[in-house]
Protein backbone atom coordinates (compact mmCIF):
# COMPACT_ATOMS: atom_id res chain seq x y z
CA UNK A 1 0.00 0.00 0.00
CA UNK A 2 1.22 3.48 -1.08
CA UNK A 3 1.02 6.50 1.73
CA UNK A 4 0.20 10.11 0.06
CA UNK A 5 3.70 10.96 -0.80
CA UNK A 6 4.35 7.46 -2.75
CA UNK A 7 1.32 8.40 -4.99
CA UNK A 8 2.60 11.83 -5.71
CA UNK A 9 5.79 10.40 -6.79
CA UNK A 10 4.12 7.24 -8.76
CA UNK A 11 2.19 9.97 -10.56
CA UNK A 12 5.12 11.90 -11.35
CA UNK A 13 7.31 9.58 -12.70
CA UNK A 14 4.06 7.89 -14.23
CA UNK A 15 3.94 11.56 -16.16
CA UNK A 16 7.27 11.52 -17.30
CA UNK A 17 8.14 8.09 -18.15
CA UNK A 18 7.97 7.68 -21.40
CA UNK A 19 10.24 11.11 -22.44
CA UNK A 20 12.15 10.38 -19.66
CA UNK A 21 12.78 6.80 -21.40
CA UNK A 22 13.69 8.17 -24.30
CA UNK A 23 16.29 10.70 -22.75
CA UNK A 24 17.49 8.06 -20.59
CA UNK A 25 18.94 5.15 -22.67
CA UNK A 26 22.64 4.71 -22.13
CA UNK A 27 23.59 3.09 -19.17
CA UNK A 28 26.46 4.53 -16.74
CA UNK A 29 29.99 3.30 -16.96
CA UNK A 30 30.17 3.28 -12.95
CA UNK A 31 27.23 1.07 -13.22
CA UNK A 32 28.51 -1.37 -15.84
CA UNK A 33 31.79 -1.24 -14.01
CA UNK A 34 29.74 -2.47 -11.11
CA UNK A 35 28.37 -5.35 -13.08
CA UNK A 36 31.57 -6.34 -14.77
CA UNK A 37 32.67 -7.57 -10.61
CA UNK A 38 29.45 -9.66 -9.83
CA UNK A 39 29.57 -13.23 -10.10
CA UNK A 40 27.37 -14.78 -12.86
CA UNK A 41 25.53 -17.00 -10.10
CA UNK A 42 24.20 -13.65 -8.30
CA UNK A 43 20.49 -12.73 -7.30
CA UNK A 44 20.50 -9.09 -7.93
CA UNK A 45 18.02 -6.30 -7.01
CA UNK A 46 18.04 -2.86 -9.03
CA UNK A 47 15.94 -0.56 -6.66
CA UNK A 48 14.28 2.63 -8.72
CA UNK A 49 14.90 0.35 -11.66
CA UNK A 50 13.39 3.04 -13.70
CA UNK A 51 13.39 2.36 -17.80
CA UNK A 52 15.71 -0.40 -17.03
CA UNK A 53 18.52 0.94 -18.44
CA UNK A 54 21.16 -0.71 -15.92
CA UNK A 55 18.83 -3.48 -15.20
CA UNK A 56 19.02 -4.63 -18.74
CA UNK A 57 22.77 -5.73 -18.69
CA UNK A 58 22.86 -6.79 -15.40
CA UNK A 59 20.22 -9.47 -16.57
CA UNK A 60 22.29 -10.69 -18.92
CA UNK A 61 25.33 -10.92 -16.86
CA UNK A 62 24.03 -12.52 -13.41
CA UNK A 63 21.97 -15.19 -12.91
CA UNK A 64 18.45 -13.34 -11.38
CA UNK A 65 17.62 -9.16 -11.04
CA UNK A 66 14.63 -7.75 -9.12
CA UNK A 67 13.68 -4.94 -10.76
CA UNK A 68 11.93 -2.61 -8.48
CA UNK A 69 9.88 1.03 -9.00
CA UNK A 70 7.36 3.09 -7.88
CA UNK A 71 6.31 3.94 -11.24
CA UNK A 72 4.12 1.35 -13.32
CA UNK A 73 4.90 3.18 -16.14
CA UNK A 74 8.24 2.82 -15.96
CA UNK A 75 8.25 -0.77 -14.93
CA UNK A 76 5.85 -1.02 -18.23
CA UNK A 77 9.06 0.14 -19.96
CA UNK A 78 11.24 -2.20 -18.77
CA UNK A 79 9.12 -4.82 -19.06
CA UNK A 80 8.82 -4.73 -22.86
CA UNK A 81 12.64 -4.17 -23.11
CA UNK A 82 12.86 -7.25 -21.23
CA UNK A 83 10.74 -9.31 -23.72
CA UNK A 84 12.25 -7.84 -26.59
CA UNK A 85 15.77 -9.31 -25.58
CA UNK A 86 13.74 -12.34 -24.57
CA UNK A 87 15.17 -12.25 -20.75
CA UNK A 88 13.17 -14.08 -18.17
CA UNK A 89 15.66 -14.25 -15.52
CA UNK A 90 13.70 -11.09 -14.18
CA UNK A 91 10.55 -10.11 -11.44
CA UNK A 92 9.74 -6.27 -11.54
CA UNK A 93 7.90 -5.08 -8.31
CA UNK A 94 5.74 -1.72 -7.76
CA UNK A 95 7.14 -0.96 -4.36
CA UNK A 96 8.42 1.45 -1.82
CA UNK A 97 11.94 1.68 -1.45
CA UNK A 98 11.43 2.21 1.98
CA UNK A 99 9.67 -1.33 2.33
CA UNK A 100 10.80 -3.43 0.05
CA UNK A 101 8.40 -6.57 -0.06
CA UNK A 102 11.62 -9.21 0.00
CA UNK A 103 12.59 -11.71 3.04
CA UNK A 104 16.14 -10.77 4.92
CA UNK A 105 19.19 -12.28 3.46
CA UNK A 106 17.87 -13.22 0.40
CA UNK A 107 20.38 -10.98 -2.46
CA UNK A 108 23.42 -11.10 -3.10
CA UNK A 109 24.14 -7.23 -4.76
CA UNK A 110 21.99 -4.34 -5.12
CA UNK A 111 22.09 -1.43 -7.75
CA UNK A 112 20.51 1.85 -5.84
CA UNK A 113 21.43 4.62 -8.48
CA UNK A 114 19.69 7.93 -8.40
CA UNK A 115 16.79 6.97 -6.17
CA UNK A 116 17.79 7.16 -2.96
CA UNK A 117 17.56 11.43 -3.01
CA UNK A 118 14.14 10.90 -4.63
CA UNK A 119 12.78 9.68 -1.08
CA UNK A 120 11.43 12.94 1.06
CA UNK A 121 12.25 13.17 4.28
CA UNK A 122 15.68 11.84 5.84
CA UNK A 123 14.01 9.11 8.05
CA UNK A 124 12.71 7.73 4.75
CA UNK A 125 15.96 7.85 3.19
CA UNK A 126 17.86 5.84 6.07
CA UNK A 127 14.84 3.87 6.30
CA UNK A 128 15.34 2.66 2.75
CA UNK A 129 19.14 2.33 2.86
CA UNK A 130 18.53 0.36 6.18
CA UNK A 131 16.32 -1.88 4.15
CA UNK A 132 19.43 -2.49 1.69
CA UNK A 133 21.19 -4.10 4.50
CA UNK A 134 18.27 -5.77 5.98
CA UNK A 135 17.96 -8.06 2.36
CA UNK A 136 21.45 -8.01 1.40
CA UNK A 137 22.88 -11.17 2.32
CA UNK A 138 26.07 -11.36 4.35
CA UNK A 139 29.08 -10.00 3.06
CA UNK A 140 26.65 -8.87 0.33
CA UNK A 141 27.29 -5.22 -1.69
CA UNK A 142 25.77 -2.79 -2.97
CA UNK A 143 26.37 0.90 -5.22
CA UNK A 144 24.35 3.02 -4.43
CA UNK A 145 24.10 6.98 -6.05
CA UNK A 146 22.71 10.43 -5.53
CA UNK A 147 23.21 13.73 -7.14
CA UNK A 148 25.39 16.50 -5.29
CA UNK A 149 24.33 19.58 -3.31
CA UNK A 150 27.07 21.64 -4.44
CA UNK A 151 27.31 20.66 -8.25
CA UNK A 152 27.75 23.44 -10.71
CA UNK A 153 24.01 23.69 -12.08
CA UNK A 154 22.33 23.92 -8.40
CA UNK A 155 25.71 25.64 -6.10
CA UNK A 156 24.20 28.87 -6.29
CA UNK A 157 20.79 27.99 -5.67
CA UNK A 158 22.16 26.21 -2.20
CA UNK A 159 24.69 28.53 -1.02
CA UNK A 160 21.75 31.41 -0.87
CA UNK A 161 19.79 29.17 0.62
CA UNK A 162 22.21 28.61 3.18
CA UNK A 163 22.18 31.89 4.19
CA UNK A 164 18.27 32.53 3.67
CA UNK A 165 16.87 29.78 4.86
CA UNK A 166 13.33 29.65 6.07
CA UNK A 167 10.40 27.44 6.45
CA UNK A 168 10.34 24.43 7.51
CA UNK A 169 12.28 22.35 4.08
CA UNK A 170 15.24 20.28 5.13
CA UNK A 171 18.30 22.04 3.54
CA UNK A 172 19.03 19.96 0.26
CA UNK A 173 15.33 20.11 -0.54
CA UNK A 174 14.77 21.10 -4.12
CA UNK A 175 11.84 20.64 -7.11
CA UNK A 176 13.21 19.69 -9.79
CA UNK A 177 11.55 20.37 -13.45
CA UNK A 178 11.08 17.65 -15.68
CA UNK A 179 10.83 20.00 -18.90
CA UNK A 180 11.58 17.57 -21.65
CA UNK A 181 8.74 17.00 -24.77
CA UNK A 182 7.04 20.21 -24.02
CA UNK A 183 6.27 18.78 -20.19
CA UNK A 184 6.46 20.72 -17.19
CA UNK A 185 6.65 18.62 -14.38
CA UNK A 186 8.18 19.05 -10.07
CA UNK A 187 10.12 16.11 -9.12
CA UNK A 188 11.23 16.03 -5.61
CA UNK A 189 15.32 15.60 -4.87
CA UNK A 190 17.12 15.91 -1.52
CA UNK A 191 20.36 16.95 -2.87
CA UNK A 192 23.54 15.32 -1.05
CA UNK A 193 26.78 16.65 0.47
CA UNK A 194 29.43 14.00 0.34
CA UNK A 195 29.23 14.49 4.33
CA UNK A 196 26.03 13.95 4.69
CA UNK A 197 25.45 10.83 1.97
CA UNK A 198 28.40 9.22 4.30
CA UNK A 199 26.91 9.69 7.54
CA UNK A 200 23.66 8.65 5.98
CA UNK A 201 25.11 5.11 4.46
CA UNK A 202 26.62 4.64 8.16
CA UNK A 203 23.87 5.36 10.44
CA UNK A 204 21.62 2.54 8.19
CA UNK A 205 24.60 0.27 9.16
CA UNK A 206 26.71 -0.58 6.51
CA UNK A 207 29.97 -0.07 5.82
CA UNK A 208 31.62 1.83 2.90
CA UNK A 209 34.07 0.63 0.62
CA UNK A 210 34.98 3.46 -1.57
CA UNK A 211 33.12 6.52 -2.49
CA UNK A 212 34.04 8.44 -5.49
CA UNK A 213 33.30 11.98 -6.34
CA UNK A 214 32.34 12.13 -10.07
CA UNK A 215 31.29 14.73 -12.81
CA UNK A 216 28.77 13.61 -15.36
CA UNK A 217 27.66 17.02 -16.87
CA UNK A 218 29.57 19.50 -14.74
CA UNK A 219 32.52 20.82 -15.14
CA UNK A 220 34.48 22.53 -12.24
CA UNK A 221 32.03 20.40 -9.18
CA UNK A 222 30.90 17.14 -8.71
CA UNK A 223 27.46 16.39 -9.69
CA UNK A 224 27.32 12.90 -8.28
CA UNK A 225 28.35 10.61 -5.69
CA UNK A 226 29.01 6.93 -6.00
CA UNK A 227 29.59 4.79 -2.90
CA UNK A 228 30.15 0.57 -2.74
CA UNK A 229 29.00 -0.51 0.47
CA UNK A 230 28.84 -3.78 2.25
CA UNK A 231 26.99 -5.58 4.82
CA UNK A 232 29.21 -7.20 7.10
Amino acid sequence: MLDECDRKSDETWDLIAESFDLTRRKPWMQCIGFIDTLSKTDTVVDLGCGNGRHLLPCAEHCKAVIGLDISKELLNITKKKLKGKNLDNTILLHADMTNIPLKNDTVDSILFIAALHNIKGKDGRIQSLKEVKRILKKDGTALISVWSRWQDKYRMHFLKKWFTRKGQTEFGDIDIYWKQHGLDIPRFYHLYSKKEFISDIRLAGLEIEEIQDIKLHSKKHPDNYFAIVKKQ
